[in-house]
């Protein structure tokens, strides 16, 4: 590294790349077992929803190697396990089962084998109730997890009668499975005394600390929680983890020995919660020239039988309902439903995703009802920069981007030229029909809770000039362990090398927030940059007076201290600082400024800035069979001056074939007994590498932070997958062609093959008159 190269705005390798192409990156199920370890399995409910009459689990504690088998009626007082406070969420079912694969007792024994196969010889007597097991069938009871959210500016009921036209639709959207590639597992070790050492694979240490602590009424400071890397999250091990810790916990410290729980797949995906699936009825007012005047919208949420982060997701919905476009009247609102499945969870977006769907189906109906380009529509709506720039939670876009973003992707895609293209191929070609779209996205950026909006670190210089650094963040492949490192070393002027970073533990660094909201590398960033600054300012100051040089003499950079004319190595200058007895330790802290939210009233400023972005993609789909390809997709996206551009580029390609997925062929599906049929890599179908974009091109925008971020970045982990709605509009716009761009299509998502083709042979359907 040269002096005048820095740590940051480098494309860095992630900081286990090596160890992960070798396969010697050790997760938790990779760790020394400790002697004695007990291994974990739980009894699971065959019913949607009923009354248990009787429970004999007489041959499950028969089995071989079974040592423990415990039941609700077995688990603490008051222990629940609702990360919102609900008390919705015993650990295990009592009287009542609430959905098909709900866990009704755990069974310890010597071997994972054991254990699995005794969790299926209990005998449940059930008394069946009425289930509802989607969102049509939870409207019909009104019941709700949480309580509802409202937005609203302006009048939007009369601004739509007055409008010229009006359109009214409803755009479904289905759920998702996280599909990390680890499963959720914890391990517990019993300590001396009252203390247990739990190892997580988990977003959210210190909230598995607090459900532990909670479960097994002790002190915070009697848990410790430790989680060094995890193998994917995407939201779903923010709080989904919770039962499996505290189940390992539980039954360490009933037995005094270890205890570990690594479900099978097929459990996984059964008991753990997924994105949630919404149905959005809209009504949109709009003039001659498609520019938007009213709008209303009812965002109904398959939220399962808990509240779980349901009123957070839905809530984001609705703040994300806009995406980058203007509306001068609107009133949005959620339904939280109630329903008899898995209570659903945190994923990649957080609620946004579902947002932003009902925004760009809006603007296809507008398009296609006056016969304009879509992405026309789309920029006549776009955010102002002086006028036009109210969001309906009342808070000002001030850091607007989108317009010249879009602008340059359009030039960059040669969007114009193609789409004429594609028009004169779709008229020769009755088979196999082309389309093209270009969607934006605007995503806050924020915990919307906003007491999460804060983070620690702890940072150590050794007498030999390397680092310690340690913060509250987790590393689950997505590379914030590389970025916040690159803080630390460009604040020491060391190359990232001389940086090591240890496991996310809450001894180290207590009371953390979750690593979600995109939130990782701005609040734990900040954080270790502040605890570096705290040690290089004694460091200077130190320097200044041995060497009797002004502060602004003393610059650490390329590994070496420069004090006046002297020139030393960091180690050799840490060695004297030392001797000085200079403290080389301290922890920083970082919370985000300027944010606030009140959701009673649905007003404040709930996000410290926007990362922005949009995708033009290309698809070719066989009229015939539904089928399709994509053939083309350019990115341009905002990530603000780049931490780590290869990481960044690295985000927004996975975030986009995620967003892709979601749109196209990940498919959940639960039967008439609310039994989730699409439970293994055999009957749910993630993207492919044959699923990939023939042609996919990448570009960050040029675009610094306006905001005093992190060295002026911005966060990439859950804006990029939105970005997938670029594919789910091509598609709709092929199929567009065969009505001759005159109907909407309204393709709902997952856009599979058999939607693609029913949606060809309904639109053929309404265009014979």
């Amino acid at each position: 590294m040269s002096a005048h190269d820095p740590a940051v705005h480098r494309s860095t390798p992630h900081e286990s790349a090596a160890r992960h192409v070798t396969g010697s990156a050790p997760y938790i199920d990779d760790l020394p077992e400790p002697k004695g370890l007990l291994h974990l399995a739980f009894g699971l409910a065959d019913r949607a929803h009923a009354r248990i009459v009787s429970l004999d689990l007489d041959a499950v504690r028969a089995a071989p190697g079974v040592v423990l088998v415990l039941t609700a009626a077995d688990m603490p007082p008051d222990a629940d396990l609702s990360p919102v406070h609900a008390h919705d969420e015993p650990i295990l079912a009592g009287e009542t089962v609430e959905f098909h694969g709900h866990p009704i007792f755990i069974v310890a024994a010597e071997t994972r084998d054991a254990a699995r196969r005794a969790a299926r010889l209990g005998k449940v007597a059930y008394e069946d109730l009425p289930a509802a097991i989607d969102i049509e069938a939870a409207r019909q009871t009104g019941r709700m997890v949480t309580a509802p959210m409202v937005l609203a500016r302006g009048e939007a009921a009369p601004a739509i009668a007055a409008a010229p036209h009006v359109i009214e639709g409803r755009v479904v959207v289905g759920g998702q499975e996280h599909f990390y590639l680890e499963s959720q597992i914890a391990m517990a070790i019993p300590g001396e005394a009252d203390e247990v050492r739990v190892y997580s694979s988990t977003q959210h240490p210190s909230e598995i600390q607090h459900m532990v602590a909670h479960v097994l009424h002790l002190p915070l400071h009697a848990v410790t929680v430790e989680m060094r890397r995890m193998g994917g999250g995407f939201g779903g091990k923010e709080t989904s983890g919770n039962i499996f810790a505290v189940v390992a916990a539980l039954v360490a410290t009933r037995t005094g020995r270890p205890a570990k729980f690594r479900p099978d797949r097929d459990d996984d995906m059964v008991v753990t919660g997924k994105r949630h699936d919404f149905a959005v009825d809209y009504k949109v007012g709009f003039d001659d020239a498609g520019v938007v005047l009213g709008i209303e919208g009812t965002f109904a949420a398959r939220c399962g039988y808990s509240a779980d982060l349901s009123g957070p997701i839905t809530d984001r919905a609705l703040f994300h309902a806009d995406n980058t476009y203007y509306y001068p009247a609107v009133r949005f609102n959620s339904l939280p439903l109630k329903t008899n499945t898995v209570s659903n969870v945190a994923f990649r977006g957080f609620g946004g995703p579902q947002g932003v769907v009902m925004a760009e189906r809006v603007m296809d109906e507008i398009a296609y009802h006056l016969g304009l380009d879509p992405l026309e529509v789309r920029k006549r709506n776009l955010y102002g920069h002086d006028t036009r720039n109210v969001t309906p939670y009342h808070q000002v876009v001030e850091d607007n981007v989108a317009p010249a973003l879009i602008a340059a992707l359009e030039e960059r895609s040669d969007y114009g030229a193609r789409r004429a293209a594609i028009r004169a191929a779709n008229a020769k070609n009755p088979v196999i029909r082309r389309g093209i779209a270009i969607t934006p996205v605007k995503f806050g950026i924020s915990f919307t809770a906003t007491h999460y909006n804060q983070a620690g670190a702890l940072v150590h210089v050794y007498t030999d000039g390397s680092v310690m650094l340690n913060h509250g963040g987790t590393e689950m492949g997505q590379g914030l362990h590389v970025k916040v490192a690159q803080v630390v070393a460009a604040e020491f002027g060391l190359d990232v090398s001389a940086v090591r970073i240890t496991a996310t533990d809450t001894s180290k660094v207590p009371n953390t927030s979750a690593t979600a909201a995109s939130s990782g590398s701005d609040l734990n960033g900040m954080a270790a940059q502040a605890a570096a600054r705290q040690i290089r300012e004694r460091l200077t100051a130190f320097a200044a007076e041995r060497w009797q040089v002004s502060a602004d003499q003393v610059r650490f950079a390329a590994g070496m201290v420069q004090i006046g004319a002297e020139s030393l190595s960091f180690a050799e200058f840490a060695r004297r600082a030392y001797g000085a007895r200079i403290q080389l330790s301290a922890s920083g802290f970082y919370k985000t400024p300027k944010i606030h939210w009140d959701r009673a009233s649905g007003k404040g400023k709930p996000f410290y800035y926007y990362a922005y972005g949009a995708a033009c993609s290309e698809v070719a789909v066989d009229t015939l069979t539904g089928e399709y390809r994509v053939l083309r997709v350019d990115i341009l996206h905002d990530v603000g001056k780049s931490l780590n551009p290869a990481i960044d580029i690295g985000q927004i390609e996975g975030g986009f074939i995620q967003g892709m997925g979601w749109l196209t062929t990940e498919e959940l599906w639960w039967d008439g007994r609310g039994r989730l049929r699409t439970h293994a890599p055999s009957t749910y179908k993630i993207p492919a590498c044959g699923d990939r974009p023939l042609h996919f091109e990448v570009a960050l925008f040029d675009n610094e932070n306006a905001e005093p971020t992190v060295f002026r970045s911005k966060a990439v982990g859950e804006p990029p997958f939105m970005l997938g709605f670029s594919v789910l509009h091509a598609l709709s716009d092929a199929v567009a062609s065969v009505a001759d761009y005159r109907l909407c299509p309204r393709l709902d998502a997952p856009a599979t093959p058999e939607r693609v083709l029913a949606a060809l042979e309904a639109l053929q359907a309404r265009a014979i008159p």
